[in-house]
């Protein structure tokens, strides 16, 4: 807002009372800005003063006052303090102490929140004006930005789902604290990413350290957490869908035209009429997940070569009941309900920014502009292991299911990432791999540029699949995974094999999507236990480099041509015997 201007200083400061001042002064802290003591602060007259909320003792402070709107929407009141079914925000308790306004500007986001104001608190109303939301200004400006945002947290072409939490007893976190796990564990790992955006209130009552051991069956599972200052508005960008409780960011999310699933249970909180309450009431709700199968009562095929039982879409329970309700999710409706708490879009910042200048008594030196938001961080857990179901149609149509391992859930076969997973998971797999070392960056490489320090001593893929089948006797597929598309494959009879994954495209043919090629693995595996299968009513058990006797029904059916189905995407896949330029690469 006062950027390019030296004539601005700016401290901080803390009104007494809030149970979330220690989180609220780390969080200045952080930014390196200077903090003043309150009892200094009320001693001391100022230019001009910003506030986000009308709560507690602010006519202690000298100077004019401008309040800003704390979230969106105004949707929400609280029994225990103010007026009773007033708007936290908007109620005459706080806004007009002794019968006088309490800010000489108080700057609103739409029309509607200025009629209200209005109505319940005339006085104030006379110092208020419609200059829209600079939160929102700061998304609508990142839009540009989604591809990269999505690009850092290797989203990739899944769907990325925006679960949001607020504050307080009726919050998402403290009705459902459950649901992150559900979903987390229970959604296909490559068709759904998830990300928990969580209100900072909620961070610090819960503290850091136990929010990230409570969610940490989640964490496991790959769900990202957002950090609450910057990053959650980024990973909203990025998102595809939000499911959300009655706090504000799924109001965001509606503005920016993503579909909406409510999670709220009902409560005292929610303001009936409110654009929120529009919100979620026409939004489709997300049941809970007590009354649904867990995936370990599922029923699943007996082999891999079973025919599955039926075309649904959706693997677990809990895909079928979020794909239904995204079914009925409307971006139309969402955009409708934003559209009545969200005015003067694009205009906010200079809208603004004219009404703080006229406090100040200055004239603006540059036109201000909305900042984009940053690049959100990489996950920082991934799973090293997943439990597999694979369902095949026909004798080359493979459709594949990943659920991170540990969520109980059946599966076809367990496969690990050597050197990633736990070893109990390294022990049990029938489908272990590795993915090669990427090369070491040129010493002329940028400084932030990543670095893989490259081993002195590497195994071949000829020598590390050989020895990984000789370590681990469950295991019946070594693979070695050399780039997106190809990856060289050793079954438990010793056959070397070359598999080549091309890449689809999206339905519009205008985006190139690469699957991970462990999930392409997990297919072949299937295929080839099959094959044996079928040949042997058996699983092979040939030492690896050994020889069966008779006929070998891999070789028999090579070359062979697979679709692979993965996150709802064709990726065609074929296997040949592997050249010894592709066994004798390092890894």
């Amino acid at each position: 807002m006062f950027d390019g201007d030296e004539r601005v200083a700016t401290q901080f400061t803390l009104v007494p009372g809030s149970d979330f001042a220690t989180d609220a002064l780390a969080a200045i802290e952080r930014t390196r800005a200077r903090t003043v003591p309150w009892p200094e602060a009320a001693r001391h007259p100022y230019d001009l003063i910003l506030t986000a909320s009308p709560k507690g003792e602010l006519t202690r402070l000298r100077g004019p006052l401008a309040l800003f709107p704390h979230g969106a929407g105004f949707g929400k009141a609280f029994p225990d303090e103010g007026t009773a079914a007033r708007a936290s925000g908007l109620d005459p308790a706080f806004l007009q102490p002794d019968g006088h306004a309490l800010a000489d500007f108080h700057a609103l986001a739409h029309p509607s929140q200025l009629r209200e104001l209005t109505a319940h608190s005339p006085v104030a109303a006379r110092n208020a004006a419609v200059v829209g939301d600079p939160t929102l200004e700061r998304l609508l400006a990142s839009r540009s930005h989604r591809d990269r945002y999505r690009a850092a947290l290797r989203t990739g072409a899944r769907t990325l789902i925006a679960l949001c939490s607020t504050w307080g007893p009726e919050s998402l976190l403290r009705r459902r604290p459950g649901l992150p796990a559900a979903l987390a564990r229970h959604l296909p790992y490559d068709a759904y990413q998830l990300a928990l955006l969580v209100h900072p209130n909620e961070r610090c009552r819960t503290t850091e350290p136990d929010l990230a051991r409570h969610l940490a069956p989640a964490l496991d599972a790959g769900m990202l957490l957002a950090e609450p200052h910057a990053e959650w508005a980024s990973l909203l960008v990025a998102a595809d869908c939000v499911i959300g409780d009655h706090g504000s960011a799924a109001l965001y999310g509606a503005a920016l035209g993503r579909p909406v699933i409510g999670a709220y249970d009902g409560g005292a909180e929610l303001l009936s009429g409110s654009p929120m309450a529009e919100l979620l009431a026409h939004s489709p709700h997300l049941p809970h997940f007590v009354d649904l199968p867990h995936p370990s009562d599922l029923p699943h095929p007996s082999g891999p070569d079973t025919p599955a039982p039926d075309t649904s879409d959706s693997d677990t329970p809990v895909e079928a009941v979020l794909h239904d309700a995204l079914t009925t999710a409307s971006t139309a409706v969402a955009r409708s309900c934003a559209d009545a708490a969200f005015a003067r879009r694009g205009q906010a910042m200079e809208l603004l920014a004219a009404e703080l200048y006229r406090l100040l008594a200055l004239t603006p030196r540059v036109r201000p502009a909305a900042r984009t938001l940053p690049e959100p961080a990489p996950p920082d857990r991934t799973p090293g292991a997943f439990a597999v179901r694979v369902r095949r149609t026909g004798t080359a149509l493979l459709r594949v299911a990943r659920l991170p391992a540990g969520t109980d859930a059946r599966g076809d076969h367990l496969a690990a990432e050597h050197g990633t997973a736990p070893e109990r998971h390294v022990q049990s797999a029938a489908l272990l791999y590795r993915r090669a070392t990427p090369p070491q960056a040129p010493p002329h490489a940028p400084s932030g540029q990543h670095r893989t320090a490259v081993p002195e001593c590497r195994w071949t893929v000829a020598g590390w699949t050989a020895q990984t089948l000789e370590h681990y006797p469950g295991c019946d597929t070594a693979a070695a995974i050399l780039s997106h598309q190809h990856c060289v494959v050793r079954a438990r009879s010793g056959l070397l094999l070359s598999v080549r994954v091309d890449p689809a495209t999206d339905a519009h043919g205008r985006r190139v999507i690469h699957v991970d090629p462990a999930a392409a693995l997990s297919a072949v595996h299937a295929w080839l236990s099959g094959l044996t299968r079928a040949a042997t009513g058996k699983a092979s058990r040939t030492p690896p480099g050994g020889r069966r006797s008779g006929h070998d029904p891999v070789a028999a059916a090579l070359p062979a041509n697979l679709t692979c189905l993965v996150g709802g995407r064709a990726f065609r896949t074929r296997v040949v015997r592997a050249s010894s330029q592709d066994t004798a690469q390092p890894l």
